[in-house]
């Protein structure tokens, strides 16, 4: 996870896009919580800054 997080670091996307979470299929709302916490923080860190508009 650090490698691809330093990847997009290093091509402008910003490492603070990628996250890995381990959780069991019988983790729902746990994935339900990390899913909204995903969600936040991408939508704080605004578009694509490498998409062409």
């Amino acid at each position: 996870m650090k490698y691809a997080a330093e990847w997009l670091d290093k091509i402008g996307l910003g490492g603070e896009r990628v996250r890995m979470v381990n959780l069991s299929s019988a983790m729902a709302v746990q994935f339900a919580e990390a899913v909204r916490e995903m969600t936040e923080k991408i939508r704080q860190l605004g578009p694509n800054p490498l998409r062409h508009t």
